[in-house]
């Protein structure tokens, strides 16, 4: 079952704009914003935008949202979890309200396949409740999310995998800057 340090790999939309989410003290550059660079192509637009509505129907929902978003054969792995298979035992471990466990993640990329029909998106989430004591928790880490096109031509998750970070960890994914 989920608990506030199981932090699925996609968590909830709470920034207003794409890009990677600031850490504490991280010194980074700002992720391109797909919204105003005319050089994205259609296919990474559409990954985000399905990104943006996943986590906008999670914020609102929870738990039953976030499994809703799956493939049938869909797979979440979670950081030291056993993976889950399937959408069913996907909404059977994904309880949590969105009162009680917040969940922000914002894409740092998106690449759609040759084919148009199957692309990744990654970024960074964090997951906020509280202990017993009533007292916050975050967790943080990186995500990556594979889409499929379905049959029907509606977009499911078919992978999902987190690995969660120390808040402190900074930006160990960005490339230095070219001098």
């Amino acid at each position: 079952m989920l608990t506030a340090t199981f932090v699925l790999g996609l968590l909830a939309f709470a920034v207003p704009s794409y890009g990677q989410l600031s850490l504490p003290g991280a010194t980074t550059q700002a992720a391109p914003n797909p919204l105003t660079d005319s050089t994205v192509k259609p296919g990474k637009m559409l990954l985000y935008d399905l990104e943006a509505r996943f986590a906008k129907d999670v914020l609102e929902r929870g738990g039953v949202a976030f499994a809703e978003w799956f493939a049938e054969d869909g797979v979440v792995l979670g950081n030291g979890q056993a993976p889950v298979v399937g959408r069913v035992a996907i909404t059977k471990s994904t309880k949590w309200s969105p009162k009680d466990y917040q969940l922000i993640w914002t894409p740092t990329d998106a690449v759609m396949g040759p084919s148009a029909d199957i692309g990744y998106t990654w970024g960074h989430f964090e997951g906020h409740s509280k202990d017993a004591n009533g007292n916050p928790v975050t967790t943080t880490g990186r995500y990556l999310t594979i889409w499929r096109k379905q049959p029907d031509g509606n977009w499911k998750v078919v992978l999902d995998s987190g690995s969660n970070e120390p808040a402190d960890a900074g930006d160990c994914c960005k490339l230095p800057a070219a001098n």
